[in-house]
């Protein structure tokens, strides 16, 4: 499950002006327990705001993501989803028939994915890993 954080403090400590708007869109995407696109956004926010456009979701969503407080993911649906930016890394499986996404860490992974690097003459900085699969436990 996504670590809950609050992209409104988060905005204050990167100087962005927060408007009654923003602070809608930001809160929702504080509160997703999930990855959502900007239509699922956009709904969530008018819900609150009736007087929330797409456009304003869209404009919003590209601001937080320059700012660094919002991380864009494609996880092959052809829709870009988000997530605050994670206090600490994690990687997803997204299950390919739902497109239910689950957060894991994994240690011996993590230490996998260095000792590729090293072995390869790089020091790793950073990554992001996708895997895609559908579920064991679904009957066929």
């Amino acid at each position: 499950m996504p670590q809950k954080i609050d992209l409104e403090a988060l905005c204050a400590e990167k100087g962005l002006r927060i408007t009654d708007q923003r602070r809608v869109i930001a809160r929702v995407i504080s509160d997703a327990e999930d990855h959502p696109d900007v239509e699922t956004l956009h709904e969530r926010a008018s819900a609150v705001d009736p007087r929330i456009s797409i456009a304003t979701v869209y404009r919003t969503v590209r601001l937080f993501e320059e700012a660094g407080i919002l991380d864009r993911h494609d996880f092959g649906d052809g829709r870009a989803r988000y997530e605050a930016v994670p206090e600490a890394h994690h990687d997803h499986l997204i299950d390919v028939e739902t497109g239910k996404v689950i957060e894991f860490v994994d240690p011996e992974l993590e230490a996998l994915q260095k000792q590729i690097a090293e072995k390869l003459g790089y020091r790793l900085v950073d990554h992001r890993m996708e895997l895609y699969g559908v579920s064991l436990a679904r009957k066929s």
